[in-house]
């Protein structure tokens, strides 16, 4: 843990930047849910219809998306932490 800490430093975060890391949290979270369930029930569509080949690349898709979303939610909240120069 101690060279961790000389590595990259932790700094303490303020009530602020909290409070906004909980908002891109919770926004991403809805994004995230949002596009689970537009896509699973297209999903659950093409697989009733026997469309197999289609339902592999809905699977690849969501995957997709929320690789995406995540790295994007991780992204926002980076730049939250990084201290003000």
């Amino acid at each position: 843990m101690e060279r961790l800490q000389k590595d990259a430093p932790s700094i303490p975060l303020n009530a602020e930047q909290r409070a906004q890391i909980a908002e891109i949290d919770s926004l991403y979270k809805a994004k995230i849910a949002e596009k689970e369930l537009l896509l699973k029930s297209e999903i659950a569509q093409e697989q009733a219809k026997g469309k197999f080949d289609q339902v592999e690349q809905l699977e690849k898709q969501l995957a997709s998306e929320l690789r995406r979303l995540n790295e994007e939610r991780e992204e926002k909240k980076e730049k939250v932490r990084q201290p003000k120069a």
